[in-house]
């Protein structure tokens, strides 16, 4: 079998190493439009349960990936000068950077052979590939020559963002909420080495006109910025990353869906195919597991027709409920005031609630109330579960002899 894949990012290198390690007579070409060691962006994240999966399918690059990630289990939340920590499930960072280079290094040792500097165009695919996976993100040049085909869809968020870095290392999942004149801005942090952590920080279109961050060139946001989270940053800079002619690169999400994912032997895999809202951290995870469930279901059908319907069909269903999840998480922030002025406790309780969607539709303190109530009412239960047993083989120990 001779595959093409184009792009180079996480989906598409883990993709080469499966199929290469299913197969070593696979022959793989991975195509980046970047050189080699230049990539976008800081870090990522990702959680337990793709770690787990990472071990299951090539148990070699997962222990290089665990080994050079960083791990927390807090969420701090700042909103304005108060504060509160909370334990939560353990959360991994790793830089961007780090991550393809240990998956591209992993699939050279396989064989995957892998071009940078260029990027393929639909009219440069080999005519002789019997599988060309388009894995070139959100702005697909494979995916754009079928648009209507695909039913693909686009659909921008309200709320401008930046991604940002800085040297500070977070030790915790850390959001930070500071009021201005022209409303709330806030950012979200993560550490993803000892080189340094991400930096998103996000506002309401008014705050960020307000502020005047739609006009400042780079050097002049950064400093705004710097500023608003002084005291999140203890002194450390924030790092940008500028466009040719000086401007940050505030965005607004574009939230991608296709109706069909391939067409004949072409198919999407990764932000190519679909996206996620940055809010819950999942885009990594799910490219990494668009990989794994293609390379699943190329082993287990016989014709390429059918192992590419029933890879859609595993992944859209896969995706139905994180899609919900970033959709309301992406709501909650764009309806920040509602929730802002709780207690800090508290706010931060709704902001672990934010995928639900009751949430938008109940009062907050009630909501809040509801849920500490449920909470306490299924931990009744586990408890009585798990002393139910025990007081049962008390009794028994007790009960005096019987006769027969």
């Amino acid at each position: 079998m001779k595959v093409t894949c184009v792009g180079g990012g996480p989906a598409g290198l883990y993709l080469s190493i499966l199929l290469k390690r299913q197969d070593p007579s696979t022959e793989i070409t991975v195509h980046e439009r970047n050189a080699e060691g230049s990539t976008y962006g800081w870090g990522v994240t990702y959680w337990r349960g793709l770690l787990d999966k990472l071990h299951a399918h090539d148990p070699e690059s997962a222990r290089a990936v665990e080994e050079a990630s960083v791990r927390w289990c807090d969420g701090v939340a700042h909103v304005g000068d108060r504060s509160t920590r909370h334990r939560g499930d353990e959360g991994f960072g790793i830089g961007r950077h780090r991550l393809l280079e240990l998956l591209a290094a992993r699939a050279r040792s396989l064989g995957v052979r892998l071009e940078f500097g260029h990027e393929m165009t639909a009219d440069e695919l080999p005519a002789d590939a019997d599988l060309v996976v388009a894995g070139d993100g959100l702005h697909s040049t494979l995916r754009g020559r079928s648009a209507d085909h695909h039913g693909t869809r686009v659909t921008a968020g309200r709320n401008p963002y930046i991604w940002l870095g800085t040297p500070k290392v977070f030790d915790a999942f850390t959001f930070a909420f500071v009021e201005t004149e022209h409303g709330w801005i806030w950012c979200y942090a993560y550490g993803y080495g000892a080189e340094g952590s991400t930096c998103v920080v996000e506002c309401a279109p008014e705050t960020w006109t307000g502020l005047g961050l739609d006009r400042a060139d780079e050097a002049e946001g950064l400093t705004l910025l710097g500023k608003l989270f002084e005291r999140l940053l203890d002194g450390h800079p924030l790092i940008g990353r500028s466009t040719s002619d000086g401007r940050t690169q505030w965005l607004t999400f574009q939230t991608l869906t296709n109706q069909r994912w391939y067409r004949d032997n072409v198919v999407l895999l990764g932000d190519a195919a679909h996206t996620t809202h940055y809010s819950i951290g999942a885009g990594t995870t799910l490219a990494l597991e668009d990989a794994i469930a293609l390379a699943a279901a190329l082993r287990a059908h016989p014709t390429l027709p059918g192992a590419l319907a029933a890879y859609q069909r595993e992944r859209e269903a896969a995706l139905l409920p994180v899609q919900s999840a970033a959709r309301h998480s992406a709501q909650w922030y764009e309806n920040l005031p509602r929730y802002i002025n709780l207690p800090p406790h508290r706010m931060f309780a709704l902001l672990g609630q934010r995928h639900s969607p009751l949430l938008p539709y109940v009062p907050p303190q009630l909501y809040y109330g509801l849920d500490k109530a449920v909470g306490q009412v299924d931990a009744l239960r586990r408890f009585k579960r798990w002393l139910g047993p025990k007081l049962a083989r008390t009794a028994h120990t007790r009960a005096p002899a019987g006769r027969d």
